[in-house]
């Protein structure tokens, strides 16, 4: 059942209105405190197909939420970019029973090339609502591949693809901030470690150690630098540099044994 298909939305941020909205697209300011951002690419031939106030509607609606909008020959009827991530959608704005062998064919067709790919589907009656199940199961879609979200008008319609979209970029922004912070925690271990092994050579301390790093780089480039380098780069001390450049070159002097 459609009920049943619903379900199948599970992103943060996408829920079914309760109530149909009584006021055309521009007034949905509930949702204008978003202000996400981003690209939104529709579909000339889409745009074509729909009355103008609807065009109008989600131009103006777009750009009140810091979207810049294009048109262009795509094959979706509308790609979305938010946070770095695109999100492709259908939306069917009228279901008709009698061409849904193209519309199922084109379905399948984008679905092997977007990686996020949502169809909106507008059944504002329970026919139409009994055609789209039985044409869902009759062409074999796989369930959630794509996600097919059945909605009762346009408005409802176009919010959820707002949302929806909105939705991926946050989750995608979330996974480079977590990136970007294990990262820093994995910079912050080598370091550690960096320290640790520079600091047992006799003399040399912390502050010696984070200067040998910023000036010349990794153990192993400190290793192969001549004292003349060490003392050129840095202000170690004439005696610090060939303790250092003696450490790693000179046998006698890194396997005997040493007292701090």
């Amino acid at each position: 059942m459609c009920i049943q298909l619903q379900t199948y939305i599970s992103l943060a941020g996408v829920h079914r209105l309760s109530q149909q909205p009584e006021n055309p697209l521009l007034q949905l300011i509930h949702f204008s405190v978003l202000r996400v951002g981003g690209v939104c690419l529709m579909q000339t031939k889409w745009r074509d197909a729909q009355h103008p106030s609807l065009i109008d509607s989600i131009s103006s609606f777009l750009a009140d939420n810091s979207f810049r909008l294009n048109f262009v020959p795509i094959d979706p009827d509308f790609i979305f970019n938010c946070g770095g991530l695109s999100v492709a959608f259908l939306f069917l704005t009228n279901w008709d029973c009698n061409i849904t062998s193209s519309i199922f064919s084109r379905v399948q067709k984008l679905k092997g090339q977007f990686g996020h790919f949502y169809v909106i589907v507008t059944l504002p009656t329970q026919e139409q609502h009994d055609s789209f199940t039985r044409s869902y199961f009759k062409y074999g879609m796989e369930l959630g591949k794509p996600t097919f979200v059945p909605v009762q008008d346009l408005d409802m319609g176009f919010e959820k693809i707002v949302r929806i979209a909105h939705a991926r970029g946050v989750c995608k922004k979330q996974d480079v901030i977590a990136q970007i912070n294990a990262e820093r925690e994995e910079s912050v271990l080598v370091m550690d470690q960096f320290v640790k092994v520079v600091t047992s050579i006799p003399g040399i301390n912390n502050h010696d150690a984070n200067m040998l790093y910023a000036a010349i780089g990794s153990i192993e480039a400190i290793s192969q630098a001549s004292k003349s380098v060490i003392l050129e780069k840095t202000d170690l001390s004439a005696e610090r540099a060939d303790t250092i450049t003696r450490f790693f070159r000179d046998p006698n002097y890194y396997l005997s044994a040493k007292l701090n």
